[in-house]
């Protein structure tokens, strides 16, 4: 019974949310309350509900306040100077533009936010992609990789911030020995884009671009692409270094695990607001400027806790997993990290996020149980499929990069799939050769 009811649940909240007949919020708050009271489990869903916000709480807390640490230094200008040199430096040679795009996305989506990341790289990049007559498709598929990448693992990011909150782990423990694999992929993402590059140069040669400079030194005709996403009066280019340092002493600190990262990225966000914005009236407009994203954000993952408290409190997952144990060969038992690695990337492709970290990756971690599979190591391994997720429809910012490159999603998907799942199965190895995810 339970087994049938856990799995009904999943398939109407994954229908729910891949048809928008419910918003992901609505959907993971109401769908689970229904199917508890179906259930019998009525009586005790107040207790379900509060001990899955418990459980969710420090990843709320570290999504908020990493949104407006990162959003803060963006508005201040912090990543500027290396935009404009990039941009000086790539000139019209195809190789250095495809590389410099891959450094300059990946940079950008440590933000972890993916409508940021496409539109930097492609507000900065595309004028000289179509200038040269390069395929705007490369600079969109390497945007989308590095965005898979970048904003996949990091835990601020968000299929890492769903695993997280989906099976209550610690942050800290989830990411520091995915560092390996997410450097890892970045040179596999460098590799594709010299490789695309290195095809655009055969075809096309290198150009010789002259631009004039305005007194100020800059190349208008470039960085004014750029300066569309930023607004001047919010930058702080006297404050580079300080802001860089901040930066750099957080990330240390991150990976040290000294204190807790929600707390970390509190104090950030806190130092970044009045070292660039004393006044306190500017404070508070930076802080509304972000708010719309971090609240939708957060939002998410207090509905989440709803949905995996009233999972995890009927026993509906552990129902489903010992359902699923008994139809999988013992044969796979010591692989089933590499075995969720691996379908990753169909699950979320045609499934969302959501319906795949907040509905999926419980049974999938349970299951693992039953091997001997720690449930951080089925987390870690769930979001190595994310460079074939971001081809998918149902991502948002994949929607508003097809958008800015003037393309079809469907244009995008047949150029970008191969090279998506070479990233993905890159990623795999170098997680297992790293041990971040193990064969027992």
């Amino acid at each position: 019974m339970l087994t049938f009811l856990g799995i009904s649940m999943v398939v109407v909240f994954t229908y729910l949310i891949m048809t928008k007949k419910l918003s992901p919020v609505n959907a993971l708050t109401i769908v689970p309350i229904i199917f508890a009271i179906i259930g019998g489990f009525g009586s005790k869903l107040g207790e379900m509900m509060l001990e899955g916000l418990k459980v969710v709480a420090p990843s709320a807390a570290l999504l908020l306040f990493a949104i407006l640490f990162f959003g803060i230094l963006i508005d201040a200008g912090l990543f500027d100077p290396l935009i404009k040199k990039m941009l000086q430096i790539v000139k019209g040679d195809p190789v250095k533009i495809a590389i410099g795009t891959a450094i300059l996305a990946s940079t950008v989506a440590l933000d972890g936010d993916g409508t940021t990341t496409h539109m930097i790289t492609i507000s900065a990049m595309l004028p000289l992609y179509l200038r040269l007559g390069m395929n705007p498709l490369i600079l969109a598929i390497i945007s989308l990789l590095s965005l898979s990448v970048m904003s996949g693992m990091t835990p601020w990011g968000g299929p890492a911030t769903r695993a997280i909150t989906s099976l209550g782990l610690d942050a800290n423990e989830f990411f520091i020995p995915l560092l390996p694999t997410m450097l890892g992929g970045l040179l596999t993402i460098i590799g594709i884009a010299y490789v695309l590059g290195r095809k655009e140069r055969q075809r096309l040669g290198v150009i010789d671009i002259e631009y004039k400079r305005n007194h100020a030194g800059e190349l208008p005709e470039l960085a004014a692409a750029y300066e569309v996403a930023q607004t001047e009066s919010l930058k702080r280019p006297k404050l580079i270094w300080i802001n860089l340092l901040l930066t750099i002493t957080v990330m240390v600190v991150l990976v040290m695990g000294v204190i807790p990262v929600p707390v970390l990225f509190l104090v950030g966000f806190v130092l970044a607001s009045m070292i660039n914005y004393p006044n306190i009236e500017q404070q508070k407009e930076r802080l509304l400027a972000h708010a719309g994203n971090a609240l939708t954000v957060v939002t998410l993952v207090f509905a989440a806790g709803i949905f995996t408290g009233i999972f995890s409190g009927t026993k509906m997952v552990d129902a489903i997993a010992n359902s699923l144990v008994a139809i999988i060969p013992d044969s796979l038992g010591s692989f089933f990290p590499v075995v969720v690695a691996l379908t990753s990337m169909p699950f979320t492709f045609v499934l969302s996020n959501d319906a795949y970290y907040f509905g999926v990756l419980p049974i999938l971690a349970e299951a693992g149980a039953a091997y001997g599979v720690d449930p951080v190591e089925i987390a870690r391994a769930s979001i190595l499929g994310q460079p074939v997720h971001f081809l998918s429809p149902l991502v948002a910012s994949t929607l508003l990069l097809v958008g800015m490159v003037k393309t079809d999603i469907g244009e995008l998907q047949r150029y970008g799939f191969k090279w998506a799942i070479i990233c993905s199965l890159s990623i795999t190895i170098i997680a297992i050769l790293t041990g971040a995810i193990t064969v027992l």
